[in-house]
């Protein structure tokens, strides 16, 4: 393990290709969603163009940490890259001529290969910071928390770009731009990674992918739920109502549409990349215990069930589309952001912590394996809870996912944590 000038260079390397393929993964999703809104997809039909891609990072996850381990980190990464090129260039040749049901089928197994290079990718990203974060002075927790909120912030990005590139340069232009620039990316990290990337280990089992730390198995139960609420609504509920609420129909009423709901969802993500990105800091990390820490996970998943809940009250007393109901929710969604960012960091750190550098890759597979599970639950209930009962359906299930969440970061196992708080 190098965690010298050459370690920080990999780690650097990484994290560049990280954010290019989550700015784009971001773009895609806005485009995808609003495309196919537009073209007539029902609520649960635009469910189904991102059920595959969930279905594909559980089995993705699954074997990525096992193949990260056996191959080496960097073959992972570089794998991510180009299948993601491949996704993008299949989506270009869609025709708007073939039916919806041809559509809906052809856009699933595209994304289904794009949530395959979604989990390559970040399993390697992931992985790095354990493996080549300083020791000392909290280097853990600040490295995983930069990386992941840098992350989210750049995706929120993604999500303003994608709309932007849909309403000037229409969806085969914009997936193509986004292919050629992740090419130049793949072409620049293959050529130019520095050393410092663990190599294969030969040995490694694909048995060791399932852990027998119970804290890293109640961490993972934890993160289906916590993911699951988020996507009840992030996915399709919100975005949907947005749009009904924007669009009157009216000429040019559908681009407006498309860039304020776009910058809606870019400035939650970005706000909550910050977040993330600022949590140590915000939980005062330095000087708490490792149980301390642990035990904010809990705490902090309660606190979030309260946002979902009242928002499902205003939602159910409200006539709909209403301007009170569309503002609180904006604020009360923001809120939630800030909130859920503090969780995630938390859970970041943890299955880390949890886990030890000779199995790192395999444990973060595992635990991103249950977070796919959870954004595949989440995105299935987004448009189906808002089809069979609208804005407020789509909260209440939200929040009793998020319950679940908060019953299964009890007692998390803190004596278990394998480092120093970091």
């Amino acid at each position: 393990m190098n965690k010298g000038a050459s370690g920080i260079g990999a780690y650097i390397a990484v994290t560049a290709a990280y954010w290019a393929f989550m700015l784009g993964d971001g773009a895609l999703r806005m485009l995808v969603l609003l495309h196919f809104h537009g073209l007539g997809f029902s609520p649960v039909q635009l469910a189904y163009l991102f059920v595959l891609y969930e279905v594909a990072g559980i089995l993705t996850n699954l074997y990525a940490g096992w193949i990260g381990a056996r191959f080496g980190l960097a073959i992972t990464l570089y794998a991510g890259l180009a299948i993601q090129i491949a996704a993008l260039l299949a989506l270009a040749l869609l025709d708007p001529r073939w039916s919806i049901g041809v559509s809906v089928v052809y856009v699933m197994a595209v994304q289904g290969a794009s949530g395959v290079a979604k989990d390559l990718t970040k399993m390697s990203a992931k992985s790095a910071v354990k493996l080549l974060a300083p020791q000392g002075d909290h280097g853990l927790f600040r490295y995983v928390a930069a990386l992941t909120g840098s992350k989210n912030a750049i995706k929120g990005f993604g999500f303003l770009v994608g709309a932007a590139l849909l309403a000037t340069l229409g969806f085969q232009s914009a997936v193509l731009i986004m292919a050629a620039t992740l090419l130049a990316v793949l072409v620049a990290v293959t050529m130019g990674m520095p050393p410092g990337l663990p190599a294969a280990r030969k040995s490694a089992k694909f048995a060791e992918v399932f852990s027998t730390n119970a804290a890293i198995n109640r961490l993972s139960l934890a993160r289906v739920f916590l993911f699951g609420g988020r996507d009840a609504w992030f996915v399709v509920g919100i975005p949907v109502y947005f749009y009904a609420v924007l669009s009157d129909g009216s000429p040019g009423s559908d681009r407006q549409a498309f860039f304020l709901i776009g910058g809606f969802m870019a400035l939650w993500v970005i706000l909550y990349g910050a977040v993330q990105s600022a949590a140590p800091a915000i939980l005062r990390a330095k000087g708490r215990t490792p149980a301390q820490i642990a035990d904010l996970a809990r705490r902090w998943a309660a606190w979030l069930v309260l946002i979902p809940a009242l928002l499902t009250g205003a939602a159910l007393i409200a006539p709909q589309p209403a301007l009170w109901l569309t503002v609180t929710l904006v604020l009360g969604l923001l809120a939630f952001g800030a909130v859920f960012a503090i969780n995630s960091a938390l859970h970041s750190y943890l299955i880390l912590a949890f886990s030890d550098a000779r199995r790192v890759s395999m444990d973060v597979g595992f635990y991103y394996m249950a977070n796919a599970a959870g954004r595949l639950l989440g995105t299935v209930l987004s448009g189906l809870s808002y089809q069979l009962g609208g804005l407020a359906m789509v909260l209440a299930t939200a929040t009793g996912l998020i319950a679940i969440a908060w019953v299964a970061s009890r007692n998390l196992g803190q004596n278990n944590l394998r480092t120093e708080v970091s």
